[in-house]
């Protein structure tokens, strides 16, 4: 089957090429998208007059688990540095989630990602005392949504041998189901050198790679350095972690030149997160030395990958001076990363309509400018996911979203609850 949208502005993601045209859109995770001079009759078609039409947005990095966290009350300790802010909040969060709470949390996750123009998610979960069947549940909520995805649980020695093992087998099985995923770590000061080992045994045994944050709160590398005698990075490479172009290596922050020089000398991608990292006080991103595989997340923040990537500039603008370009680069990156490992679901056929209206021509020339100072998720009005359809005139088709609103509120009032009797 295909889909015709009609009287389209075309933009080439890949060179800001700009064309009037009208388009055929193949369905299918391998359809192609291209130029027609006639609409067949009886066919679906989406009158595109006076919109951008471009490539869907990705996202390099994302926590589904945290969906149901706004608003919630404030913890029982205020917490004074990045490791109480994971102890008294996130840890505490993951800890009471239950399988409806992680469903719910993913349902209207992936709602908020189709309607903000993300059609694909990396994603990285946590759930230590529901972990079984975690990953099917996220994956089958996406599904329904039509929203492609990219999925691991984070291992960690935080809750326990038995916890950890648990959640090495739902990876196990997950990956053995014949779903594309990733083997999960929460972070080198959680991950003792057993669990370490194991999990790139594992990727390396299903031809996977490793999603980890590294070097993202500032005491991380003094616990390395006291616990095994080297920094991070270097206790990655030893292990392992960087033999895999798979590997999605999150923040980065506190990186000295010998580590970023074996990030550089690796096939691994470095995934940015700024709003995160400004909201946790752990400090700015700086790209210096680490190479060209870098892409943007959102680190559970939002779903909004426009928004990540005007905060990425700004950040970036003190760290290094970014260019427009540049950012733009990173941003499309997760599709440079999907494609060079052979992950399906992102093709030319992933599209976005943009209702942009603007005072200013859109030319190939400008196109960066508009990206980063004018685009944004409200002008998102249809995407379209391997040639399907799933958010038209600003409506998500595949669900029913007032439901899932109410079905998420009173699941964040029970996990609220829960969190409080912690």
């Amino acid at each position: 089957m295909a889909l015709y949208l009609k009287n389209a502005k075309y933009l080439n993601w890949e060179n800001f090429c700009i064309k009037e045209c009208s388009l055929k859109v193949e369905e299918g995770e391998d359809g192609a998208v291209t130029e027609t001079a006639s609409v067949p009759e009886g066919q679906e078609t989406i009158d595109c007059s006076g919109k951008l039409v471009t490539k869907a947005f990705a996202c390099g990095h994302h926590h589904v688990y945290s969906e149901l966290a706004r608003g919630m009350p404030a913890p029982k300790k205020v917490p004074a540095n990045f490791n109480e802010i994971l102890e008294y909040v996130w840890w505490t969060l993951d800890r009471c989630l239950d399988h409806e709470m992680i469903e719910a949390g993913a349902l209207a996750c992936a709602i908020e990602c189709a309607k903000s123009g993300v059609s694909y998610v990396i994603d990285h979960h946590a759930s230590p005392f529901h972990i079984k069947g975690s990953l099917d549940l996220i994956a089958r909520a996406f599904a329904r949504v039509g929203v492609s995805h990219l999925l691991c649980v984070e291992l960690s020695d935080r809750n326990g041998e038995g916890v950890a093992r648990d959640h090495l087998e739902e990876t196990r099985d997950y990956l053995q189901s014949g779903r594309d995923g990733l083997v999960g770590l929460h972070a080198s000061f959680t991950v003792g050198d057993k669990l370490l080992a194991d999990a790139v045994a594992l990727a390396r045994e299903l031809d996977s790679g490793i999603h980890v944050h590294v070097a993202e709160g500032p005491a991380d590398q003094p616990h390395c350095m006291e616990t095994y005698g080297k920094r991070i990075v270097q206790r990655f490479a030893d292990a392992g972690v960087l033999d895999f172009s798979r590997t999605l290596m999150v923040h980065c922050l506190h990186l000295d030149e010998t580590e970023r020089a074996l990030i550089k000398g690796s096939p691994v991608w470095v995934v940015q997160n700024a709003e995160s990292n400004q909201n946790n006080n752990v400090g700015a991103f700086d790209a210096t030395g680490v190479g060209e595989k870098l892409m943007l997340g959102t680190d559970g923040m939002h779903s909004d990958m426009l928004r990540s990537a005007r905060a990425a500039f700004l950040a970036n603008q003190v760290t290094e001076g970014v260019s427009y370009p540049e950012i733009y680069r990173r941003f499309r990156n997760v599709t440079g990363y999907l494609r060079e490992n052979g992950f399906k679901g992102h093709g030319e056929n992933s599209l976005v309509v943009l209702d942009y209206f603007t005072p200013t021509e859109v030319t190939s020339v400008n196109f960066p400018g508009h990206f980063l100072f004018g685009l944004a998720a409200q002008h998102v009005e249809t995407v379209i996911n391997s040639g399907k359809v799933i958010v038209r005139d600003r409506r998500v088709l595949g669900v029913d979203e007032e439901q899932v609103s109410l079905q998420a509120r009173a699941q964040a009032n029970r996990l609220w609850k829960a969190m409080q009797a912690r």
